[in-house]
């Protein structure tokens, strides 16, 4: 079971329990950046663009017409946190685990498989925990895509949000305006399947 300290109080929160935050560019006054070590913590860094068209809609008749929004649960906290036991039972075969691994080692530069952007353009790369979130998020992926084991094709779907907020980037590459997804694609493009290289 997981705490949260608040002042002199400690609260008990029952599983599932998560964090989710907001960031948003364009008003920071009062705000801090997190430090990497605390991004580190989070699985997923999603990049929300602008609506649709279709979603200013829905946002038009969700917050003025006035009518009171019924919301219906699709699951419960059991249903998750068996889920969770499920997802961590997806095998992993070896060269998608070797995949994922030097994906990884790819983010770190001077590492065996870092390209060239990386060194160029990279102070920190993913650690530990990025390799963690990797496999945990292509086991949902596999499941998600009714396949019963990880595959290639699952790391890769998953290596833009997990790993974009675990770069740090030098002065070079923001003065260029290299970013976190620049590099990772050339990751991506850099990193062959263990079984495709030459």
């Amino acid at each position: 079971e997981k705490q949260v300290t608040v002042g002199r109080r400690t609260i008990a929160m029952p599983e599932p329990f998560c964090v989710m935050a907001t960031q948003n560019p364009v008003d920071q006054e009062g705000t801090y950046p997190l430090p990497e070590a605390q991004l580190d913590r989070f699985l997923f860094k999603l990049v929300v663009g602008y609506p649709s068209e279709q979603d200013y809609h829905a946002i038009i008749d969700r917050t003025t017409s006035g009518q009171a929004i019924e919301l219906s649960a699709v699951t419960d906290a059991a249903t998750l946190c068996r889920l969770r036991t499920v997802v961590r039972q997806v095998p992993v075969p070896e060269a998608a685990q070797s995949y994922a691994i030097r994906l990884v080692m790819a983010t770190q530069p001077r590492s065996a498989y870092a390209p060239a952007s990386v060194n160029a353009s990279v102070t920190l790369g993913a650690s530990p925990r990025g390799i963690q979130g990797l496999m945990l998020a292509a086991k949902v992926q596999a499941l998600l895509d009714d396949r019963f084991a990880v595959a290639v094709e699952d790391i890769k779907a998953v290596a833009l949000p997990v790993l974009r907020h675990r770069l740090v980037t030098n002065f070079h590459a923001q003065a260029g305006g290299i970013g976190a997804d620049d590099l990772i694609a050339d990751v991506l493009a850099a990193v062959k399947h263990p079984h495709s290289a030459a």
